[in-house]
Parts: C-alpha cells; structure tokens; sequence
C-alpha cells in the first residue's frame, strides 16, 4: 500500500525496494533511515530505541511526527495481524495508491 502524498513528496518503487534488512547500508535518504530505526524498534520487538537512536529521531522528526510514525505502524501492522488470522492473506499483492486522510 502506498499513500498518494507520499508518492507527490518523492516515494518511488526504487526506495521501497531498498527497504531490506541491509537498509542501514542502502541509499536511501537519511530521513527515511531514521524513520526505519522506529519501525524496526517496533516490528522487531526490541524494545525502544537506544538513546544514541532516539537523538537521532529526534533531530530528524518533530514528537508529532514520531507519533505519527509510531500510529502508523501500530495500524498497519494490527490490520495484516488480522488479515493473517483470519486467513485473507494473500499470496502476492499489487501495489495499491490510495488516497492519504486529509487530501
């Protein structure tokens, strides 16, 4: 899935594909590699990130933005939770553009 804004404000297929377990030492921006040290903290369950991390967030975002972040991957991580219970996951997915809230 793929908000509409954030394919206007410069997402592309290229970055999304940079997003692997090796992204520290991809070539994405640095604002996206400062958001991924939040969802890997999340999705990985290895508590919050160290301080050294959090600096770094927060020179990067605004607590809005962290927060927003953090919303963010709770929804979409609780949606596919369920999907997978209740056997809706499928096999492969088209990439789908919707539209973000507010827009």
């Amino acid at each position: 899935m793929r908000f509409a804004v954030a394919r206007q404000e410069g997402l592309t297929e290229d970055l999304v594909e940079q997003i692997t377990d090796q992204w520290a030492d991809s070539g994405l921006p640095e604002r996206h590699k400062r958001a991924l040290i939040l969802a890997d903290a999340y999705l990985n369950e290895t508590g919050a990130p160290s301080a050294a991390q959090q600096a770094e967030l927060r020179a990067e975002f605004s607590e809005p933005e962290i927060v927003e972040i953090g919303v963010g991957l709770a929804l979409v991580h609780g949606l596919a939770k369920v999907l997978i219970v209740l056997g809706l996951e499928p096999e492969q997915m088209e990439v789908t553009v919707i539209p973000s809230p507010g827009s």
